[in-house]
C-alpha cells in the first residue's frame, strides 16, 4: 500500500482556505441537505456536506478534490459540531481526501480477488504512465492510490477514478484510459470487454429476455 501522505503545511494551508465559503449555488443545497434531518439531528448531513465541499475544492483547484482542515472546520460550524467529530467523518472515509490529489484520482483495486485477476498489470500499466502511488503526477493530472476492495469484485480487475469504475481491465485497456484521460477524453466507465454489467462475458446466458424489456416469465413457469 502507498505510504502515509504528506499533510500540506497548516500556515500555507489556513492563508488558502481559511476563509472558505459556500457558493451560492452550493448553500441552497448545503440548506436542503440540513432539512432533510429532524431538528437537533443534523450531524447526520456530515457525509454529505463533506461531499459537497471537498467538490466545490475540486472545482476552484481543478482536480478531484480535497479536505482542507479549515473546511473541515467551516463544515463543523455549519452543522454546530465539534470540529473532531467532523474529523472522525473524514478519516473514516476512503472517498475524502486529507491531501491535493490530481484532477484524476486513480483508485486501483489490489484486494485479493482483483489481484487474481490482474492487478499487478494494472498497476504496471499506471507506474508505466509515470504514476506512482501516493503521488501526483508533476503536471498535475494523475494521482495514484491502491486501496481496499470498492465492492465490484465481479469484474475484477478494477479502478475508479473520480466518480467512475472500469473493470475488467488488463494492462492495455489500462493504459488506453490512462491515455484518453491525458488527451482530455471521457473513457467509457464499466466494463471494458464485451459484457453488460456484471452479466456474462458476450452476453447474458440465462434469462436472456430480460435485456431489453421487464419479461414476465410467470405463464411459462407455470
Amino acid at each position: 500500500m502507498a505510504e502515509a501522505p504528506q499533510i500540506p503545511d497548516e500556515a500555507e494551508t489556513r492563508a488558502r482556505w481559511g476563509g472558505f465559503a459556500w457558493t451560492t449555488e452550493n448553500a441552497v443545497k448545503a440548506k436542503e441537505i440540513i432539512g432533510r434531518y429532524p431538528a437537533g439531528r443534523q450531524a447526520s448531513a456530515s457525509l454529505p456536506l463533506l461531499d459537497l465541499a471537498q467538490r466545490q475544492v475540486g472545482a476552484e483547484t481543478k482536480t478531484q478534490g480535497w479536505l482542507p482542515v479549515p473546511v473541515i472546520e467551516f463544515v463543523a460550524r455549519e452543522l454546530d459540531m465539534p470540529y473532531m467529530r467532523v474529523f472522525e467523518v473524514v478519516t473514516f472515509y476512503t472517498m475524502f481526501n486529507l491531501v491535493p490529489v490530481g484532477r484524476y484520482h486513480v483508485q486501483v483495486c489490489g484486494t485479493t480477488p482483483c489481484m487474481l485477476r490482474g492487478s499487478d498489470d494494472v498497476l504496471a500499466a499506471c507506474k508505466n504512465h509515470g504514476l506512482a502511488k501516493g503521488k501526483t503526477t508533476p503536471d498535475g493530472l494523475f494521482t495514484l492510490t491502491e486501496v481496499e476492495c470498492l465492492g465490484a469484485c465481479t469484474n475484477a480487475p478494477m479502478v475508479q477514478i473520480n466518480d467512475d469504475n472500469y473493470e475488467d481491465l488488463d494492462y492495455d485497456s489500462m493504459t488506453a484510459i490512462l491515455e484518453a484521460l491525458a488527451r482530455g477524453e471521457t473513457p467509457k466507465p464499466g466494463p471494458q470487454i464485451d459484457r453488460q454489467t456484471s452479466a456474462p462475458e458476450g452476453g447474458p446466458t440465462t434469462l436472456k429476455e430480460m435485456v431489453s424489456e421487464n419479461h414476465d416469465y410467470r405463464g411459462e413457469w407455470a
